[in-house]
């Protein structure tokens, strides 16, 4: 890839050359062959979505459809959409949990020439504020797939802009009798195919291209970006193929992994949809390929060190040989299959098994991906780890590390064969873009990029400059031409003696603290510290209440006043031995026994904290915090 770097105007810039393989992609694209239907001219008998059968309560193996009759159906579903009244260039509704009608229903509408509308459904009571803000405000919702039977839709505030409803499963009787009073027809998705045919010609290629928008709902707030389908299903040739879901369909890194997949002629299992089970539908699939969010790769590694603390001396000290072995090796430039052989089939095997023993790379997106967990998987995983970065406006990942260049460890990697990128200095954080050490708000430019935020050309003149999408975190440019994550440009604030505060940065270091699962460490500028609300690591809570003679659940010890005091000791010698300074130490914590969730509003539905909603729902408890350390009343 080309690596100049132009300076101008307080910014560096880094602009990637043009893949020979991507070109190609894009060049089919724009003559009209559909990945999918391209796939199954070349895959016709290739499984392409599983699921596990369920008998009697219990999963068992995998269940496919081929790519053929995944594409016959979805020309039925199609077909059916279409003789319902929704016609090219009218908007469709996804709203439901990962599963093959998902995608089905998805590659019916793009082959129709359809906009679909992809909605979170893990936003639980949420779902009312998106259907009431955000359905009423676009006035478009002429038709919806959804989970009817688990779903939350008020069918009085917004049945009056829906046309018919299909649900995944079954409907039940009540709901269908409820819909169909106020005028909306409603089927399950076995009905609804009955409706279709499979010999109804598709749309016309120009037609195809008239009507080519997606809208894709954004970080769960009511902010729709318009995302070109060109843009879109080229971007996805830049990603590998994964065989294992554990995220949502309305994410758009994920709908990018399946358009990829499909590309490919990959195979898709999906998870049950219960977190309990996720190892063990990795185990019974054995994918190749692992996705997930910091958030799920950190539980891993905890799960993983609670283990080998467990496991005795002798262990321990194998494992640590074979670890700083092996990390040697990698560190000297051995790629991952050579670094250490011996060690991990000896060692490591058995971390690698819990994956389903096949898997060969893990990606992570969504949140810088801390070090110490990054390190950790590439040395006992047995598989190559790469770190990308990317927004919903710029149609998912545009960054990624290469694989098997360990000095990109750390990093989101260089950017992609369809965009340009540059820092712009921020002069209220002390960045500059024209340091020896670039630092600076990263800017994207690129045919990948989103077209703008539905109906708010205030929002999207406020992020699109000259062509450059600002995306309000901040860079590092690295010597091998990486770029490292190291802020959030709204994500800092001042104490009341002047010193600001990169809150990100420091949850980071608190984050490894072996005792708390999740921290929101939060500070203004009327106070001179900070105080932090914690959800501490449930098992390590009742190990320190049983050596230390304290009762009750888990719940009552978020209370005990020691309990706080021991956490927030370890959180601070955490923060010492990772050199955080005196005005970054917390002053006080409020233990938290339930996970911040989106079902709250507390986090978007790829984890990151939602602080504002955070600090509204937790205000009582910081007025608390900040009285309790000025030895003053609330």
């Amino acid at each position: 890839m080309g690596d100049y770097v132009k300076r101008r105007e307080g910014c560096q810039r880094r602009k990637p050359s043009q893949g020979r393989c991507t070109a190609a992609f894009m060049q089919g694209w724009a003559s009209g062959h559909h990945p999918t239907n391209e796939s199954v001219k070349k895959n016709p008998n290739n499984q392409m979505l599983g699921r596990r059968e369920i008998k009697d309560g219990k999963a068992g193996a995998y269940t496919w459809l081929t790519y053929q009759q995944v594409y016959d159906a979805t020309l039925k579903i199609g077909s059916a959409i279409r003789r319902r009244g929704v016609n090219p260039g009218d908007k469709c509704g996804i709203y439901g949990a990962n599963c093959p009608e998902w995608i089905m229903a998805m590659e019916a509408c793009i082959g129709q020439s359809i906009t679909y509308v992809p909605l979170y459904d893990t936003l639980g009571n949420v779902i009312h504020v998106q259907f009431s803000q955000f359905i009423a405000e676009l006035g478009f919702y002429l038709f919806i797939f959804t989970h009817l039977h688990t779903s939350r839709i008020s069918f009085a505030s917004n049945i009056s802009i829906m046309k018919s409803i299909v649900s995944f499963g079954k409907v039940p009787d009540k709901q269908k009798e409820t819909a169909e009073e106020l005028g909306v027809a409603c089927f399950s998705w076995e009905e609804f195919a009955l409706l279709g045919d499979l010999d109804e010609n598709l749309p016309e290629e120009e037609d195809r291209h008239l009507h080519d928008n997606v809208h894709q709902w954004h970080n769960g707030r009511t902010k729709g970006c318009h995302s070109n389908q060109r843009c879109f299903h080229g971007r996805s040739l830049v990603y590998g193929s994964t065989s294992s879901r554990d995220r949502q369909s309305a994410h758009i890194f994920d709908q990018i992994m399946e358009t990829y997949c499909i590309y490919c002629g990959s195979s898709i299992g999906f998870w049950q949809g219960d977190i309990r089970f996720l190892i063990e539908d990795l185990i019974v699939l054995k994918p190749t390929i692992f996705c997930g969010v910091p958030r799920v790769y950190d539980r891993i590694y905890t799960g993983i060190m609670d283990k080998i603390s467990a496991s005795g001396a002798l262990r321990k000290s194998l494992f640590q040989i074979a670890y700083n072995y092996k990390l040697r090796n990698l560190e000297k430039g051995l790629r991952q299959e050579e670094a250490s052989p011996f060690f991990d089939k000896l060692v490591f095997d058995k971390i690698r098994q819990g994956f389903g023993g096949r898997v060969r790379l893990m990606l992570s997106g969504a949140a810088p991906l801390p070090k110490h967990i990054e390190e950790f998987l590439r040395v006992t995983c047995c598989c190559v780890l790469s770190q990308g970065y990317g927004l919903t406006e710029s149609c998912s990942g545009c960054f990624t590390s290469i694989a098997n260049v360990f000095p990109m460890m750390g990093t989101v990697g260089v950017p992609m064969t369809t965009i340009e990128a540059r820092l712009e200095s921020v002069p209220e954080m002390g960045y500059d873009a024209l340091s020896s050490v670039p630092r600076g708000e990263i800017c994207l430019r690129g045919s990948t990029l989103f077209s703008g935020y539905h109906k708010r050309p205030d929002l999207t003149a406020e992020v699109v400059v000259d062509g450059w999408f600002h995306t309000g975190d901040v860079g590092e440019w690295q010597p091998n031409g990486a770029l490292k994550l190291i802020d959030r440009k709204k994500n800092i604030f001042k104490l009341s003696q002047g010193e600001y505060v990169a809150v990100e940065s420091i949850e980071s270091v608190y984050s490894r603290c072996p005792l708390i699962t999740s921290i929101w460490v939060y500070g203004n500028s009327f106070e001179s510290f900070l105080v932090a609300v914690v959800v501490p690591e449930k098992k390590a809570l009742e190990e320190w209440a049983a050596n230390n003679q304290e009762k009750g659940d888990f719940q009552s010890l978020c209370s005990n006043i020691k309990a706080r005091k021991y956490i927030l000791d370890e959180l601070n010698g955490t923060a010492k031995t990772h050199n955080l300074r005196g005005f970054e130490m917390l002053r006080g914590v409020h233990l938290e026994p339930v996970p911040f969730g989106i079902d709250r509003d507390l986090v978007t539905p790829t984890f990151k904290l939602k602080r504002p909603q955070l600090l509204t729902y937790y205000k009582e408890c910081i007025d608390q915090l900040y009285s309790e350390a000025k030895g003053t009343k609330a």
